[in-house]
């Protein structure tokens, strides 16, 4: 009869891979998972921010190109409104020559002098193509409805021929320059048909607003 002892001695040895030892690979595996997971959201985000933080600075470089830009026109503008103001002067000047020679006086010049008012005039021409070249235009006030966005009123003058409010005369042309106001046009505006004495009044009557 064998010995018991002897029968255990010939038992299979015991397999290492327990249960236990399997869960705790795939614990570990899976924060392994875990952390990698949170790196590459960590990273996602930091991309995000990067580019966001790029973004930014192009649209900031680009909002400094344009402003730039936005200020060198508006500084040529403002030279260039300076510049076309003062030929103004030179304009209104060769009108009042002009207006001044009455065509009886004008008929009874010599031929040298005649030929300097033709220069005059060909140089008022001249200036007037280059007004109408770089957009400066005149205002056509007389006739008009006062326009306290185009007009100075210097005057309120009684008027049957013209109703309230209408631009019986104009003192001094004015100009726009692209649209925009260069050079009020200085006025005297009707107040209608005379009451009184018929006197030259303040423009009382006078809608001034823009």
């Amino acid at each position: 009869m064998s010995d018991p002892k002897d029968r255990g001695d010939e038992l299979e040895p015991a397999n290492d891979s327990s249960p236990v030892n399997g869960e705790a690979d795939d614990d570990e595996l899976q924060l392994e998972i875990t952390r990698e997971a949170a790196r590459i959201s960590e990273l996602h985000t930091e991309i995000a921010e990067l580019k966001e933080r790029y973004l930014r600075a192009v649209a900031e470089t680009e909002n400094v190109r344009k402003r730039a830009e936005r200020e060198k026109n508006e500084a040529a503008q403002f030279a260039f409104q300076r510049f076309a103001r003062d030929l103004l002067s030179v304009v209104d000047n060769f009108n009042r020559a002009l207006e001044a020679l009455k065509p009886e006086a004008r008929a009874s010049l010599p031929p040298s002098v005649a030929a300097v008012v033709d220069g005059i005039e060909a140089t008022q021409r001249e200036l007037a193509a280059i007004f109408e070249r770089y957009g400066i235009k005149r205002i056509e006030a007389k006739g008009q409805r006062f326009n306290a966005n185009l007009h100075q009123a210097i005057a309120e003058m009684p008027s049957a021929e013209f109703p309230v409010g209408i631009v019986i005369d104009v003192a001094q042309t004015g100009y726009t320059l692209s649209e925009r106001l260069l050079r009020p046009a200085m006025v005297m505006v009707s107040s209608g048909p005379a009451k009184g004495d018929g006197h030259v009044q303040s423009g009382s009557n006078i809608d001034t607003s823009a």
